[in-house]
């Protein structure tokens, strides 16, 4: 009963300070590119809640908040300067986006192919036979223009007719704002060609604190009643499949770790969960999607978007080669990812919502990290 009526102050507390706190940005330097570029790091913080974001690759480079004790961790994995993300820009061990923003499509495409207007493109293949997250020079290692905004930073990157073998000059435009605990990632984008696209931001959690174990006791709940199973190349085979009565389902609070060894063929093609839920609310209005919730820490994270997906991963290919902050090396199923999204390959699946954009029209989309503890 103390403890109840304790941790009930602390939380009154907590959530006086969100309220009543003013976001403030501060910038520093966060190193050079090789070239002499210099990138900057800017630092939200709300009072309890703190982000920083580079303007190389738009990567959440930490991400501090508190536990039901009122201490603070960063819960994002990571590395400590710009040298590690540029070294780990193209690896295969899953250092490769840790933080950033991905595009100009998110997740995977078949064979690094897809027919537009009657015309096929041809991208380059860094997942084969696949082209992922936009090719090994997406926009998770690009040079973000920046400028502060209230409460944020707003990011703009050009990616020229042709870039990465997409057509059309596309201009994204990201803003991370952050209050009362809620980092907020306001994506949109113009073209003046026919083109797809799809952005995410692929930060890698662990509400323990980055490199404090793994994420199989963490209690997750997607609001997702189906799935898009895939191939041996983890591309969509276009079904969209119930969660009832497989490991899949996420309905009901469950522990990460509880099914991701079952003996599943979804799971065996994954190396665990490393697949696209399709979320039951619809009409393009930012809703709840997901939340994880850490036992030992009492942190919680939801989740909220518009999209019509939500990836989950898992960590499944990191192997402890990967050394982040502070040095410590991230073993497998360390953090987990939850990247709001198209579907993977829509651009080959023309049942799936499209994800393509013509010019005249914008590309805009919201996704919510919304931080709390109990």
């Amino acid at each position: 009963m103390l403890r109840a009526i304790a941790i009930g102050i602390l939380c009154f507390g907590m959530c006086a300070t969100l309220a009543g706190a003013k976001t403030t940005v501060t910038t520093q330097p966060f190193g050079k590119m090789p070239d002499g570029t210099p990138i900057e790091a800017y630092t939200l913080s709300d009072g309890a809640v703190e982000a920083q974001i580079i303007t190389y690759g738009g990567i959440v480079v930490s991400l501090k908040t508190p536990d039901r004790n009122g201490n603070s961790a960063d819960v994002v994995l990571g590395f400590d300067d710009l040298d590690g993300y540029i070294t780990n820009s193209n690896s295969s061990k899953g250092g490769a986006f840790f933080g950033a923003l991905v595009g100009r499509y998110a997740n995977r495409i078949a064979k690094g192919q897809f027919t537009l207007d009657g015309k096929t493109y041809n991208l380059p293949i860094n997942n084969a036979p696949n082209s992922l997250h936009g090719g090994p020079h997406g926009f998770n290692n690009q040079v973000w223009k920046s400028k502060e905004i209230p409460g944020g930073v707003e990011l703009t990157y050009v990616s020229k007719n042709g870039e990465a073998g997409y057509p059309g000059t596309l201009t994204a435009v990201v803003r991370y704002t952050l209050a009362n605990g809620e980092l907020k990632i306001d994506y949109s984008a113009t073209t003046d060609k026919d083109t797809v696209v799809n952005l995410t931001n692929h930060s890698y959690f662990n509400l323990a604190g980055q490199g404090k174990g793994d994420i199989l006791g963490n209690m997750l709940t997607l609001q997702a009643s189906k799935f898009t199973p895939v191939d041996a190349g983890l591309i969509p085979t276009g079904e969209l499949k119930p969660v009832a009565g497989t490991p899949f389902d996420f309905t009901k609070s469950t522990a990460v770790g509880a099914r991701i060894d079952a003996d599943d063929e979804q799971l065996k093609l994954g190396h665990g969960y490393d697949h696209n839920w399709v979320l039951d609310a619809t009409g393009g209005k930012v809703a709840l999607a997901a939340e994880v919730f850490d036992p030992t820490t009492g942190r919680v994270l939801q989740v909220l978007t518009d999209q019509p997906g939500i990836q989950f991963y898992t960590g499944n290919f990191l192997d402890g080669t990967v050394k982040g902050k502070g040095g410590v090396s991230y073993g497998r199923r360390s953090a987990l990812c939850l990247e709001t999204q198209h579907f993977p390959d829509s651009p080959n699946h023309p049942d799936f919502p499209t994800a393509e954009l013509k010019p005249g029209k914008k590309y805009h989309t919201i996704t919510i990290f919304k931080f709390s503890a109990r």
